[in-house]
């Protein structure tokens, strides 16, 4: 039996992974608002966190988990996979590798694969689902690493913005255009682009206009 391990960036239930007789684990991301910081476990108070995000001055930020967090969740079952937010997004990835060196160096060596997922949410759980799959079909982990891998380069993560309060705190982008377009129903839409950034690609007025462009950049960048 292996396990996954993934930061709770991850959008997947515990229940969707152990179901399918894998073992899976979440390791906590901090969540700092101004002074106030949420553990991203199952006990944070998530509205009381939204409240707080929408009410600060300032953007929220993520602190990666330690690499003593990780070794931790490494220490049973004789193969490991790994899932972390993109590396262009978060220090999470370089903590994960940190904890298998340490891991290596204390305990010996042993099969433990850590994926960069180049996304969040619900990329890291379909990542998951993937390594599932391979599981179910009998590939050993060399395999699952090679088919896993050519996953994760053809997928793409879009999603629609309902506000822009998050890039008016962090800078990218003029309160007053803000406003403006948020008086015009502006809708951004953004994605990753390949390499695991985040960038906006488009904006259309409306919801429906929003999603219908949506689907066209999907379409036209991801044919498979």
């Amino acid at each position: 039996m292996l396990k996954i391990v993934a930061d709770s960036g991850c959008d997947i239930r515990k229940e969707q992974v152990e179901n399918e007789g894998c073992v899976f684990e979440s390791v906590p991301l901090n969540l700092h608002v101004e002074d106030r910081v949420y553990v991203d476990d199952e006990n944070i108070n998530v509205e009381e966190f939204l409240k707080d995000m929408e009410n600060s001055p300032v953007v929220a930020k993520t602190a990666s988990p330690s690499p003593s967090l990780f070794l931790e969740k490494f220490k049973e079952m004789e193969s490991v996979f790994v899932i972390t937010l993109s590396s262009k997004l978060s220090g999470t990835y370089q903590s994960a590798m940190t904890a298998k060196k340490m891991y290596f160096e204390e305990y010996g060596k042993k099969f433990i694969h850590i994926f960069d997922s180049l996304s969040a949410s619900i990329g890291e759980g379909l990542i998951a689902m993937k390594i599932v799959e391979c599981a179910k079909k009998g590939f050993d982990n060399r395999e699952i690493v090679e088919q896993v891998s050519h996953f994760i380069k053809g997928m793409r993560t879009y999603f629609l913005l309902e506000k822009f309060d998050t890039l008016v705190k962090s800078g990218r982008m003029n309160p007053y255009i803000a406003k403006i377009a948020s008086m015009l129903n502006i809708r951004p839409i953004c994605g990753e682009n390949g390499a695991g950034e985040i960038k906006m690609l488009d904006k259309a007025r409306g919801h429906g206009k929003a999603v219908k462009r949506l689907i066209e950049i999907i379409k036209a960048n991801t044919p498979d």
